[in-house]
């Protein structure tokens, strides 16, 4: 045996020991043409890849890394740090990938890739075969676009012909499912058979009897579709002509005929001679040989077809690596228009025409061809991945690698095809400083072939020893404002190593711009003038550098402290500080923080505050800065307060600065609305019944004295509008009409509004009453004067729309029940007067005269005793008026909100009708507050509104807006205390606007105030707008 022989030897058995801990496979799916970032899979995951070395117990950063040749387009990518798949911008076509094979549907289109997993102690090699999928990309196309084909004119019914069939690269149900004859004129239709090998022929049947003098040519289209989604399809002119017939087709004497040949057939070898005969005799008998319209144009292009001998013949080498198998179909024709059919598989055999192939791709790049690794680098360090391959089959194909001399490299067999070349030994670099040798493929073939591939390796030399300092952490202390250029100290490190790579250099690491260091000395000095307030201690690394390749270095850690000196003013936080605080803020009250900094340390930068110039309204702390206020504040009488304030340090000399203060006091909301328009609660409008949807009908207008959201105001109709005829704006006030009105809408009008502001935390309001008088004339004014006193007696919550006629009732049921009453005083006074005549007729004349006068006048004044009676009961419910509600309260436990026990007192003949009450829960946004003042909620109901009612457990405010307020008869309504005069704007106490004197609880009595609104002497010239009334 010699060295070859053993070579070979030991490359067959590193074959066969695969190392299945550093081989592994991962087979993904996918479709074709995805988008570029698409996930394919994970590799740590999919393989359960731990990051922890088992025979060490470390953990590491595993690297992954794609092997490919220079120059390849990926067509996937692999993050070395997740190692993740994804897809790259190159586009996935399987029918490019796969070209020139044959892939059924349960035929399967790949390639492979292989990835390592680095570093060397964690190292794999992973290989990866991805499985394309077919998409429907393609549509299915026939031959050509017009499809010719002829038929005798005797041609029975049903007889079939044969389309040449469309083809589709996509594969599978992508591919050609389903044809389709277009404008068949019932002359002709279609069928499709299917062969065995899966493929769908379109067969043209014949429906009627042809007759070519009458028509020799049919044209129609046909259309192709395949199965995918979505559906592609095409479509192809189909020409029929009706020939004259030849009634006997030929029969080939096999129909189905499997050759083969050897791939280095020369050109001119024949195949096959195919035979066919026909029964016909003449020219109907000559047999033409001809290839059918499925034989791809490869296949023509390979192969040769006498026509006249059907002999098939070899026109072109053969290649079984790129096609292994032919399909033929050849049909042979007597000038009929039926065909014979025979379909001739060609084999072609494969002979040992290809030297192995060896791929090369180095894990470790090389340089210029050569690659470089270290005297470090241990055993077993991976250079390149080997993969070898031969097209041929089966022994042919294959084949052993070896390297051919003995180096400190071996090949480690992966997969069967595949080989890591790689490190035996350790590396000396003073030992060899170069290798160069050959990689040997072999296949089995006889004779054998082989290939070679070259590789160069040099080494380098390392540097091994860093430079060393002889203090890790070096300390310095320097004052500021020093001079540029200060020596600070000497910086000094050493290096085991010889030559170059004990040449060391110093450089300064980052936040060292304060710094100078000598490259060569080590000499540290200050670059700048250093300052305490802007940085007390620099901390930065010196680095010590050899000049060794590559260069190795340390570190070493620098402190400078920075001294400090007084050189700093106290600095406020703002040159103005701006406090805001509410009014009626107790005495004593927090209203403000001073922040004042120093940028010194120590006693230098111990601040004390003192107040210059302040009149001692406020008390300030000398130390935390608080401000107190020593006056309680009323935004009426002064609005903001501004002193100066002086803040010292303790330093030598003592530095000192100023700041400006402002106090600004904000409003509370304790002023309600003031109603300027309409001027009296006894006005009304004409309200036409021409008047149109939308029209400004009324107008209320108020005011309020308080600032900001306080005195933005809100209107609402809380009463009389049930029918929905008006609408009022909630910021303007116009009160528009929201319907036309009906004659059944004539009559007075009467609308509650209420009129709220948008105070903070709780809200103040003013209701007003709105008359609108709906008619086409308003010709009786003290008429409807008339109508809107009797509306006094009328609850606000009950709808007055149509109380006038109720009032012109009363009066005249009044006076027909006084006639009917007279009369039939009457007639028993007659009665008794005929009964006593009859008797006594002569005796008692004159007597039954003056009788008869006194009754009748004795009805008349019982009548008017009715009267009387009946108008004081009709007077009570004014009373009642003024004397509607009682409200219980319970003394306040909390600063903000107490529960108030409240309970509207009804009139009896109210409380007998079964009115809902209403829940202030579920209350609209434009219904009062439980705590709000609502007249309206204290009278009787005459709409179908429900009564109001407080919820014992309702929470309102302590504070003294809740009081329910009266209506005057000429002005709006006010609070419900004896005058507005109390509403001082000048009060420090925003409670105080319209406190009463009730305490617990309380009751409203007394006639209607005609001008409550009104202000004093002293304050009208303070508030000349809600003096406007009076």
């Amino acid at each position: 045996m010699d060295l070859r022989d053993f070579y070979l030897l030991a490359a067959l058995i590193a074959c066969l020991r695969l190392d299945s801990a550093l081989a592994q496979e991962l087979i993904y799916t996918i479709r074709e043409e995805l988008p570029e970032n698409v996930p394919i899979g994970n590799i740590p995951k999919d393989l359960n890849i731990s990051h922890i070395n088992a025979a060490t117990g470390t953990s590491a950063s595993l690297v992954y890394r794609l092997v490919s040749k220079a120059g390849d387009a990926p067509l996937v990518k692999v993050s070395s740090n997740t190692g993740e798949i994804f897809t790259t911008s190159n586009r996935i076509d399987r029918e490019k990938l796969c070209a020139g094979a044959s892939y059924a549907e349960e035929n399967e289109c790949f390639f492979e890739l292989e990835v390592v997993i680095l570093p060397n102690d964690f190292f794999r090699l992973i290989k990866i075969k991805i499985i394309v999928k077919d998409t429907n990309d393609n549509a299915p196309m026939f031959p050509s676009p017009v499809i010719n084909i002829s038929i005798p004119e005797n041609t029975l019914i049903n007889s079939r012909f044969p389309i040449p069939s469309a083809t589709d690269p996509d594969t599978g149900f992508n591919g050609v499912q389903h044809y389709e004859l277009l404008n068949g004129q019932s002359v002709f239709g279609l069928d499709i058979v299917e062969t065995p090998e899966g493929e769908k022929w379109p067969q043209l049947i014949v429906q009627q009897n042809l007759d070519r003098e009458q028509k020799d040519t049919y044209v129609m289209k046909i259309k192709v579709e395949d199965g995918g989604t979505p559906q592609k399809s095409s479509t192809a002119i189909l020409q029929v002509t009706v020939s004259d017939v030849n009634d006997n087709r030929p029969v080939f004497k096999e129909s189905q005929v499997e050759v083969h040949i050897p791939e280095n057939a020369p050109v001119g070898t024949s195949v096959i001679q195919l035979h066919a005969t026909d029964a016909d005799i003449g020219s109907n008998a000559e047999i033409r040989y001809i290839f059918g319209a499925q034989v791809a144009p490869a296949t023509k292009r390979f192969f040769a077809l006498n026509n006249t001998t059907g002999l098939i013949t070899v026109q072109r080498s053969l290649d079984r690596e790129e096609t292994a198998i032919h399909k033929v179909t050849v049909l042979a024709s007597d000038g009929s228009s039926t065909p014979a059919r025979a379909t001739v598989t060609i084999n072609v055999t494969d002979v040992n025409d290809n030297p192995p192939n060896i791929d090369l791709r180095y894990i470790i790049s090389p340089i210029n061809g050569t690659v470089y690794l270290s005297e470090k680098d241990p055993i077993n360090t991976k250079i390149a991945l080997i993969t070898v391959s031969d097209k041929d089959t089966d022994v042919n194909g294959k084949v052993i690698c070896f390297i051919e001399r003995e180096v400190p490299f071996h090949l480690k067999a992966v997969y069967d095809n595949q080989y890591l070349l790689e490190t035996s030994s350790l590396l000396d670099y003073e030992g060899t400083k170069e290798f160069s040798f050959k990689i040997v493929a072999s296949d089995s073939g006889k004779p054998s072939l082989n290939q070679t591939a070259l590789v160069r390796v040099k080494l380098e030399d390392e540097n091994d020893n860093p430079p060393i300092f002889s203090q890790p952490v070096i300390e310095l202390s320097v004052s500021e404002n020093n001079r540029r250029g200060l020596y600070l100290t000497t910086i000094s490190a050493t290096d085991e190593d010889s030559g170059k790579n004990a040449d060391i250099v110093y450089q300064l690491g980052p936040n060292a711009s304060f710094f100078d260091l000598d490259r060569k000395t080590g000499v540290l000095t200050a670059s700048r003038v250093f300052d305490r307030e802007e940085q007390e201690r620099f901390i930065f690394t010196v680095t010590a550098r050899d000049n060794g390749t590559p260069p190795l270095q340390s570190q070493a850690a620098v402190i400078v402290t920075v001294l400090d000196e007084n050189d700093n003013s106290p600095k406020f936080t703002h040159n103005h500080f701006q406090f805001f605080v509410s009014e009626n803020l107790p005495k004593y009250s927090t209203v403000g923080v001073i922040t004042v900094t120093d940028a010194d340390a120590g006693e230098n930068k111990a601040v004390t505050l003192s107040i210059l110039n302040d009149n001692e309204n406020f008390v300030l702390d000398p130390y935390s800065g608080v401000i107190k206020s020593n006056v309680s504040f009323d935004r009426e009488q002064q609005s903001s307060y501004t002193f100066d304030v002086k803040a010292v340090d303790g330093g030598q000399p003592p530095r000192s600065s100023t700041a400006k203060v402002t106090i600004n006091v904000m409003d509370v909301n304790d002023n309600s609305p003031v109603v300027i328009y309409p001027p009296s609660n006894t006005s009304f409008k004409l309200v036409p019944l021409s008047a149109i949807p939308g029209s400004v009908v009324a107008e209320v207008f108020a005011v309020d004295i308080d600032t900001g959201m306080n005195a933005e105001l809100k209107y609402t109709i809380v009463s009389g509008n049930n029918k929905g005829l008006f609408r009022i704006d909630p910021v303007t006030g116009n009160i528009t009409l929201e319907e036309k009105p009906t004659p059944n809408d004539v009559g007075l009008h009467r609308l509650v509004v209420n009129i709220s502001d948008l105070g903070y935390p709780k809200s103040l309001h003013t209701l007003v009453l709105v008359f609108l008088y709906v008619n086409d004339t308003a010709g009786n004014a003290s008429y409807i004067y008339d109508l809107i006193r009797r509306t006094m007696e009328t609850p606000l919550d009950r709808n007055i729309g149509d109380s006038s006629q109720p009032y012109q009732n009363e009066d005249y049921l009044t006076i027909m029940i006084a006639i009917v009453a007279g009369a039939m005083v009457v007639i028993v006074v007659i009665f008794v007067t005929v009964l006593v005549r009859c008797r006594h007729a002569s005796r008692f004349k004159a007597a039954q005269r003056s009788k008869q006068g006194a009754e009748w006048m004795s009805p008349n004044q019982e009548n008017k005793q009715n009267k009387k009676k009946k108008r004081k009961k009709r007077k009570s419910p004014k009373s009642s008026l003024l004397n509607f509600v009682t409200i219980e309260e319970s003394k306040p436990d909390d600063a903000v909100h107490e529960p108030i026990n409240g309970t509207i007192s009804l009139p009896a003949e109210l409380e007998e009708q079964s009115i809902g009450r209403f829940d202030w829960g579920t209350a609209p946004p434009t219904t009062f507050k439980p705590n709000s003042p609502d007249l309206a909620k204290h009278y009787k109901s005459a709409s179908p509104q429900s009564a109001f009612h407080l919820k014992p457990d309702t929470p309102v405010s302590v504070k003294k807006h809740h009081v329910i307020q009266e209506l005057p008869l000429d002005n709006t309504f006010v609070g419900g205390c004896d005058t507005l005069s109390k509403r001082s704007s000048t009060s420090s106490d925003h409670f105080s606007a319209s406190e009463c004197s009730s305490q617990g609880g309380f009751k409203t009595k007394g006639p209607l105030h005609t001008r409550q609104g009104c202000f004093s002497d002293d304050d009208r010239s303070k508030h000349p707008i809600q003096n406007m009334g009076c």
